[in-house]
């Protein structure tokens, strides 16, 4: 079965950070960072469920601008997340606008925020029809741990990195993965269909084992349904195995700290995501911007043990050198990651 996370960076190596993943079995897609959106249809924009900025540099927070005229008289609930001054840079952004006529709209946008710092998370909800105003004091939560975002299928791990200002790298992890054996699915005669997405979820959600579930199925030209127990479906159908992993680290600097950090997000992971500024004859002038090397992004990839990883965030300095900083990159990933 095809993975359930879909990740493509949504501008060219060069351009305004952003990743985007879709979700293969769900009409729902997240988000790390938020630059120059334009290259992505408003389709896809509307799968947005949640966003996760590293920073609020202009190139990796200028798109949410873009997305909020297209989802404006939504019916929709989007999540974001930021670093320390989220809050104020969000609401900065929503008070750039008139709203007299919000309160006519009949369907209901919110928007939750939450700022990331080292200790805590403030929570603060704006809602379309009051025209963005905060809804309240914040609501401020310990934060313990990397774990920001959790749901039955998935969580979302964050670090605070150090680019001058705080950073944040992040992991999303499917908790596991279920897969169907459509042999037997075949041999039941179940069909394949919505049921299926709902069955994986009630595993997840831990279903009762005992809880009966009514599945379509053929019999010679006709559509039935039949009663299955839930945990025989589960025996029979299921192969349970370990969940897919995706890192993404945008602008942090070459530190003991960061490096660390960065290696603990990204560990084991099947695809990771890295900023790689410049090349590492330009070493000394990325420590200066508190950017990484090819070289230096290699290395974490190795280190971490990622399965693939994929560089951006191209310095404009660089013309026609795409293949140079893959050529730096694959070779300290393999000196870090195989030792040799």
């Amino acid at each position: 079965m095809p993975p359930s996370f879909k990740p493509f960076l949504i501008n060219d190596s060069s351009g305004d950070p952003g990743l985007f993943v879709s979700f293969s079995f769900h009409n729902r897609a997240i988000v790390f960072d938020l630059g120059d959106i334009y290259r992505l249809p408003s389709r896809e924009i509307l799968k947005i469920s949640h966003i996760f900025i590293s920073h609020t540099h202009m190139d990796h927070f200028a798109g949410f601008d873009r997305l909020l005229r297209i989802i404006l008289g939504r019916e929709k609930t989007l999540h974001l997340y930021g670093p320390e001054g989220f809050l104020e840079n969000i609401e900065g952004k929503l008070s750039g606008y008139s709203w007299n006529l919000v309160k006519k709209f009949s369907n209901q946008l919110i928007i939750h925020a939450t700022e990331i710092t080292k200790d805590t998370l403030s929570s603060q909800k704006y809602i379309c029809q009051n025209g963005f105003k905060p809804a309240c004091k914040p609501i401020i939560h310990p934060f313990f741990g990397n774990i920001l975002h959790d749901e039955t299928a998935l969580s979302v791990n964050a670090s605070i990195l150090n680019h001058g200002i705080p950073s944040i790298g992040y992991s999303l992890k499917e908790k596991f993965r279920i897969n169907i054996r459509k042999e037997v699915l075949e041999m039941l005669g179940l069909i394949p269909g919505p049921w299926l997405y709902q069955f994986k979820q009630a595993i997840f959600d831990q279903c009762d084992p005992e809880s009966i579930l009514e599945v379509p199925c053929k019999e010679g030209y006709i559509t039935t349904f039949k009663d299955y127990k839930f945990e025989d479906l589960v025996r029979q159908l299921t192969i349970i195995s370990e969940g897919q992993k995706i890192a993404y680290v945008a602008d942090a600097a070459y530190t003991p700290s960061n490096v660390e950090k960065m290696i603990g997000l990204a560990e084991n992971a099947d695809h990771l995501f890295i900023e790689s500024a410049f090349l590492e004859k330009d070493r000394d002038h990325a420590k200066a911007k508190h950017h990484l090397t090819a070289l230096q992004a290699g290395e974490i990839a190795g280190r971490a043990n990622v399965k693939r990883f994929t560089l951006f965030h191209f310095s404009p300095r660089y013309k026609e050198a795409k293949q140079i900083f893959y050529d730096e990159a694959m070779a300290a990933y393999q000196k870090s990651n195989f030792g040799v």
